[in-house]
């Protein structure tokens, strides 16, 4: 379990975890130009960063770079469509965000997003912890920075999604 899956549920007592908050804000823009959330100042604290962020309406969700990436964040928006809460979506292996039948294709896509840096217009099928299934598009995922050139993690997000039969 990474160390973020032990922190608990984003809020006001923890600032909404405002450090991983700002390495998927800063990253999301060093790597495509533009902002995740545009509609807000960039120069914005990182206590309310963090909160637009984990109240936001699209779905934001993190992986760390382990040999099998377990989730390190998900806003409220993307645990309502995973149907998970913090506590069960945070140190969850995200192999288990896609049906078996496609873990193999999405395991190419992460490696060409570590290769490239980052990916626009990704469509997908994903899998709720209910049974629930939906088609995400034209989402963005995107390398998360450490030290060096080995990257921390991926972050993925996206406001279009469709709910399939199940």
């Amino acid at each position: 379990m990474s160390a973020l899956a032990a922190l608990s549920s984003p809020g006001l007592g923890n600032g909404y975890q405002p450090g991983q908050a700002v390495l998927l804000l800063s990253a999301y823009r060093e790597l495509t130009g533009r902002e995740l959330l545009p509609f807000l100042p960039v120069e914005l604290p990182p206590l309310a960063a963090a909160r637009e962020l984990y109240f936001a309406p699209f779905a934001v969700l993190s992986h760390d770079a382990g040999e099998d990436p377990v989730f390190t964040y998900a806003n409220l928006t993307a645990q309502i469509l995973f149907a998970m809460p913090w506590r069960e979506i945070v140190g969850l292996p995200s192999r288990y965000s896609a049906e078996p039948l496609v873990r193999e294709e999405r395991q190419r896509f992460l490696e060409a997003v570590s290769r490239q840096g980052y990916i626009d217009d990704y469509r997908g099928v994903r899998i709720g912890r209910d049974g629930s299934r939906f088609e995400i598009a034209r989402a963005t995922v995107w390398n998360l920075p450490g030290s060096g050139s080995n990257p921390v993690g991926q972050a993925a997000c996206f406001s279009e999604w469709t709910l399939l039969a199940r």
